[in-house]
């Protein structure tokens, strides 16, 4: 079959796992003899950030990379962030109007515009990697503060200094979310939330999954000399590596050690000035994190927003290293599911979880075999592009059952 991926962003210009994702499966599916164009917009990665990507991308057999660039630069992802369209993406309307995809799949699509749903008459899927769907700020974070409860949605752009998106009262969303055969949410949790808020439409929960990987090296050395907790991710406020510092001020039998970038590395460096025991090891290729995780005695994620399903939990499970994360959202979903780690709700049962972790070899030892016999299980690429595939099946078949109608596919009610 051929595929056309379309997102915001892609490898190497990025900021977060859902362009990785997006590259996982283009390789996976080219690796498997299918054809793949993914497009993605230059422009967008350009207007919020200044320089070149720090990682450089690896292409992949049978995918080719379009990266749509307009003469205009970033005044095109601000027009389709104020209109909901993709102005000034000729190239776009060009690739999937061209009637050569049996399927097309959107991604994160925020700067690229719910207006291109109705664009080409291939199989259409949408893959929710946030809360864009339902929430302007893509996090359903109020006021950059905490968890939304309520809609304000108006007064939290402006907090969050975005313009305020006037196209979302206009009904463009609604109607162009007819055009998607089936969505595809990773998780119960984010399915269930965008019901919850009002988007009822067909949905199918495929969690996501991590490429066949390979064999750990023999002699395999720890990268690190003492003992250490890991947290991998954005250093942004949702991801909660500020609540972990206090903790790890009282408890210096083990280090934690910080992989990742973003707005809050130098206010995170200065507030850890003080301890000898929290290292920031800056973005890491996964050939290194897989040695990170590997020795850990656990990953931490204590992210304070909604996550949808981390992709650092797999990464961890992969390696057989327990996970201890906040009871909440889909990290709380996944170590339910698989019984591969410690949930926490305030700084006493975290301060718990991971003394018990530190000082019990045998019960670090049976999560992470937990974790990664339900990796083997349920989140590799096998089972993942296996699944995939069945859902494009069902929406063929029920387009033949229902021809010249879209979005009532199969899947809404699982």
């Amino acid at each position: 079959m051929k595929f056309c991926m379309v997102t915001t962003f892609y490898p190497p210009y990025h900021f977060g796992g859902d362009a990785t994702y997006v590259h996982r499966l283009a390789s996976e599916l080219g690796r498997r003899g299918h054809s793949v164009d993914v497009v993605h917009d230059l422009d967008s990665y350009y207007l919020l950030h200044a320089g070149e990507p720090s990682l450089d991308y690896r292409p992949s057999d049978n995918v080719t990379v379009h990266r749509l660039k307009s003469p205009l630069g970033p005044i095109s992802p601000l027009a389709t962030q104020q209109t909901g369209l993709p102005l000034f993406k000729p190239q776009l309307r060009r690739l999937l109007e061209s009637g050569e995809h049996d399927v097309i799949n959107f991604h994160n699509v925020s700067l690229i515009g719910p207006g291109a749903f109705s664009y080409g008459h291939a199989i259409k899927l949408y893959t929710i990697h946030e809360q864009w769907l339902v929430c302007p700020m893509h996090l359903l974070w109020k006021f950059g503060r905490r968890l939304c409860d309520s809609r304000s949605c108006f007064w939290c752009c402006l907090r969050g200094a975005r313009p305020p998106q006037l196209w979302r009262a206009t009904g463009l969303l609604r109607r162009r979310v007819r055009d998607i055969d089936q969505f595809l949410a990773p998780s119960r949790f984010v399915r269930d939330k965008h019901r919850e808020l009002g988007m009822e439409v067909p949905t199918t929960v495929l969690p996501h999954f991590l490429p066949d990987l390979a064999p750990v090296p023999p002699g395999d050395a720890p990268p690190h000399p003492r003992p250490y907790f890991l947290f991998v991710g954005r250093l942004e406020r949702i991801k909660g590596l500020h609540t972990l510092l206090e903790p790890f001020r009282l408890a210096r039998a083990a280090d934690l050690l910080v992989a990742g970038e973003g707005g809050e590395e130098a206010a995170l460096r200065a507030a850890a000035a003080d301890m000898p025991n929290v290292r920031f090891l800056g973005a890491q290729r996964y050939e290194r994190l897989r040695s990170l995780y590997r020795h850990a005695i656990a990953l931490v994620v204590p992210s304070v927003c909604y996550e949808v399903f981390p992709m650092v939990i797999l990464e961890a499970f992969a390696e057989a290293t327990p996970v201890i994360a906040r009871d909440l959202a889909g990290a709380a979903e996944m170590v339910n599911d698989s019984g591969g780690g410690l949930l926490f709700r305030d700084e006493a049962s975290l301060q718990s979880a991971l003394e018990r972790l530190r000082t019990n070899p045998g019960l670090r030892r049976e999560l992470g075999e937990r974790g990664r016999r339900t990796f083997l299980e349920r989140w590799t690429s096998d089972v993942h592009v296996r699944n995939y595939l069945a859902i494009i099946e069902a929406c063929r078949e029920a387009r033949l059952a229902s021809p010249g109608v879209r979005g009532d596919g199969p899947g809404g009610a699982a």
